[in-house]
């Protein structure tokens, strides 16, 4: 019989888990080698949970819990049946990664952030990639997170995606690819933060013995990155994050990093436009606005060039953004690179812009609009994952394995109604680390998501947020999808 460290089944609580029993996965896994040993780098951490008992970890397990319910730790998920907020699911044993090897990602993360902000504004500006490259520029022309009011603009830095979000993956050799980057609205942050707030409140000994690289500075860097987007000079810039208000699946995220900045949080109906400029409104009076962190979606930025009906943003806050009286992170129109089909041409962009050999390489992606790679997809569906272009948190990806003979052909018929919208990858297994579920230790995939700043200077998170499948065998790692987390280490070695 097969043991997962299954502490279920046995009758001594008390019993000691060993990893030579750790039945792995078929991916990469990142904790334990081939011959069922400890990895070098893991040694410390990996000796230290085989000396705990079921009892024990169970004990960390409710530690964990018990200090996110404290710190009131949330997000919201919606349903066709309405939303409910749920606690933030963390796994207490820790993701870990060399600094080494640490260091090499960030120098990729800061080629590949820098290419795609020099692109945005070529593709509003003189559109040489567009012109030059392999791409058709009716993908991003005709694209609907292009927009025309952003021609002509330039933005300071030519920083565009000021806070992009890159979710980043390790095939079966260990390696990581990046998988798909995140230039609008990326979320997230927050919970890489509070994890490790847990975490230090879970094992506080450990990570002084362990040598773990710090995180906290992320906040001020974050505000020093706004205040860098600012237009003009302007001795004590004013700062507010626009946030669509407490429904929002992420505005735990956004009261956060306000109240960690020291910023106010506002919604729309607390800014108003006049003579030019954007204010907020306060009991002294109007309080003039210069810049604007915000997290509500393109079309409801502006009623009076996006969606007409919203009450989210601020008439007249495109027009102040042209003439560069307030600046606005992320940028609007800034999600004509984030679109799926496009992050294949990254490593060309890198290759344009740059005069660079990309760093971190992509997943081989084939666009459902090219007849070649459209019949290579059908062939291999059963070996291939299908991603509409513009969704997000996982939302209508189909893997092919999962696919029986009547929804094999719904796929297609579906991907041949609308070939531009979607795009295949092969299934990739994803690398994989021990995580404590239902009273067991076992292998559960995952991914990575750092966050990158792009100001004067560009910062990338020490480390990310890992987003764990918490179902056995899933890949889906989507908190909205019942996906969990993990703190991220990364450690010398």
């Amino acid at each position: 019989m097969n043991v997962i460290l299954s502490f279920v089944k046995y009758t001594n609580n008390n019993m000691k888990l060993k990893w030579s029993n750790y039945e792995l996965a078929k991916s990469f896994d990142e904790y334990i080698n081939s011959e069922n040993k400890v990895r070098a780098h893991i040694r410390k951490i990996g000796n230290f949970f085989e000396s705990l008992s079921l009892t024990e970890l169970q004990e960390l397990n409710s530690s964990a819990e018990s200090a996110i319910k404290s710190l009131g730790i949330n997000f919201r998920v919606y349903s066709d049946t309405g939303s409910e907020e749920r606690s933030w699911p963390l796994d207490f044993i820790p993701r870990i990664i060399k600094k080494k090897e640490w260091e090499e990602v960030s120098k990729g993360l800061i080629q590949r952030t820098k290419a795609l902000n020099l692109f945005i504004e070529d593709c509003y500006n003189e559109q040489k990639f567009l012109k030059q490259s392999s791409m058709n520029e009716d993908l991003i022309l005709k694209s609907k997170a292009y927009f025309s009011f952003c021609k002509n603009v330039k933005l300071p830095n030519s920083a565009w995606s000021h806070i992009c979000g890159s979710d980043l993956i390790k095939d079966i050799k260990g390696n990581f690819h990046v998988l798909e980057d995140n230039l609008r609205i990326p979320s997230g942050v927050s919970y890489m933060l509070e994890n490790r707030y847990v975490m230090k409140r879970v094992f506080p000994d450990l990570f002084s013995h362990y040598g773990v690289s710090r995180i906290d500075e992320y906040p001020l860097r974050l505000y020093e990155t706004l205040l860098d987007s600012c237009f003009g000079k302007t001795k004590s810039p004013e700062i507010v994050l626009l946030t669509p208000g407490i429904y929002n699946s992420a505005y735990y995220e956004h009261s956060y990093l306000a109240q960690q900045m020291g910023i106010d949080l506002v919604e729309g109906r607390d800014l108003i436009v006049k003579n030019g400029f954007v204010y907020k409104k306060t009991i002294e009076g109007l309080s003039k606005i210069d810049v604007i962190y915000r997290r509500v979606d393109d079309a409801f930025l502006d009623p009076e060039v996006g969606n007409p009906k919203s009450v989210l943003g601020v008439k007249g806050l495109i027009k102040c953004w042209k003439n560069k009286t307030v600046s606005i992170v992320n940028a609007p129109g800034c999600g004509i690179a984030d679109d799926k089909a496009v992050y294949r041409y990254v490593p060309e962009m890198i290759n344009f812009y740059l005069d660079e050999e990309c760093i971190l390489p992509n997943i081989k992606t084939y666009l459902m609009s090219n007849k070649k790679d459209r019949n290579y997809v059908f062939q291999n569906i059963k070996k291939m994952v299908i991603k509409p272009v513009a969704e997000a948190g996982g939302y209508g990806i189909v893997i092919g394995k999962t696919l029986n003979n009547e929804t094999e052909e719904e796929i297609k018929k579906k991907v041949l109604g609308n070939t531009k919208n979607y795009v295949a990858q092969p299934l990739i297994d994803l690398s994989t680390t021990p995580t404590f579920s239902r009273n067991e230790i076992s292998p559960r995939h995952l991914d990575l998501r750092p966050f990158i700043l792009s100001g004067k200077k560009t910062y990338v998170t020490v480390g990310g947020l890992t987003r764990v499948a918490l179902k056995k065998g899933s890949t889906v790692v989507n908190s909205s999808q019942g996906g969990g987390s993990k703190d991220t280490w990364i450690v010398e070695t």
